[in-house]
């Protein structure tokens, strides 16, 4: 599946998400079967490890749907960036998404600043550029600018992913979740 077909596909799994018609399509025995001798997820989502952000419910899709890679603040580090590199090297998904979300606590911790232990703030340091960049501070607007560096961090940091988006069709988009209704807004 080529890169805007996977929107297409995404867009309309979140439709049914939205009007809570969801199909749990690939969601039983038979495909969790089917799936033993290798996976070929349609795409890769990058998102935010937050508990109300599930991307196969988001947009309603199954077992071996979507190559999901959950950490807090949708960062683009060293070990979110080597698993998006498998994906694309090795299971041919042409669509990377960074889903970013509202009211990303990982994001507002940036905000906050502080210390917050030496782990936290390695983590909070991929999404500091984001804060510094924003006028208004305000974290949703923090949340979407952060996507965009994380996406394009996923450039600049591999040779891998740079070289599937120049020559193999593989696309980079991010998308922004709003928690209350469960719209995603493709950017």
């Amino acid at each position: 599946m080529n890169a805007q077909d996977s929107i297409i596909n995404l867009k309309a799994g979140n439709a049914k998400y939205i009007a809570d018609q969801m199909l749990h399509n690939h969601s039983d025995s038979n495909r969790r079967v089917s799936q033993t001798g290798g996976q070929s997820p349609f795409a890769i989502v990058l998102s935010c490890a937050d508990s109300r952000v599930v991307p196969e419910l988001i947009f309603d899709q199954g077992i071996g749907d979507i190559f999901v890679i959950r950490v807090a603040g949708n960062t683009a580090n060293p070990s979110s960036i080597a698993s998006i590199e498998y994906a694309v090297a090795h299971l041919g998904s042409k669509l990377i998404m960074v889903l970013g979300h509202e009211s990303c606590g990982a994001c507002g911790a940036a905000i906050a600043g502080g210390d917050n232990g030496p782990n936290l703030n390695h983590l909070l340091s991929f999404i500091a550029p984001a804060v510094n960049q924003s006028n208004s501070k305000n974290i949703n607007d923090v949340v979407n600018i952060n996507a965009e560096n994380q996406a394009a961090a996923l450039i600049t940091n591999s040779k891998i992913i740079s070289d599937a988006v120049a020559n193999n069709g593989v696309e980079i988009v991010t998308a922004f979740y709003n928690l209350s209704g469960g719209k995603v807004d493709f950017h």
